[in-house]
């Protein structure tokens, strides 16, 4: 599994936190910036991380800002995207399971990182249901 991140400033912090959980995990990754805490624009790393999905180079992403709401909306306006945001462990696994979601969207402001990175784990190890039921709503998603 390769997993894109993506921040803005105000979600730098804990990308780099999630980041060190993933080296502990073994699980590979690519960041997509942002670098510092110098102020950016969201959208920016909304499109490489879900480029990057799309394109096949990741599986999954991981968007991070100070809500996690302009990541969410930025990345739900790409094609083939399904981002969720998340702020506890339920949503992260209904979201994988019945959404099928491929990145997962965090407010820095919202979660510490102690339950972020809860959310996380679960999001990454929570696999797809396959059900008819949510395969066809899924597809009414991408019609």
């Amino acid at each position: 599994m390769k997993i894109a991140l993506g921040s803005d400033h105000g979600g730098y912090a804990l990308k780099m936190s999630i980041i060190e959980h993933l080296k502990e995990r073994g699980i590979e990754f690519t960041d997509k910036g942002c670098f510092d805490e110098k102020s950016c624009d969201y959208p920016v790393y909304a499109k490489a991380v879900t480029a990057a999905v799309n394109s096949g180079e990741a599986d999954l992403g991981i968007l991070v800002c100070g809500t996690g709401i302009g990541m969410s909306m930025a990345a739900n306006k790409v094609k083939g995207i399904r981002a969720a945001l998340c702020h506890d462990n339920f949503s992260a696994q209904a979201t994988r399971e019945h959404n099928n979601a491929n990145v997962l969207c965090l407010g820095a402001r919202v979660v510490g990182p102690g339950l972020a990175l809860m959310i996380v784990d679960t999001f990454l190890d929570t696999p797809f249901s396959n059900d008819e039921r949510h395969i066809r709503r899924i597809s009414m998603i991408e019609d």
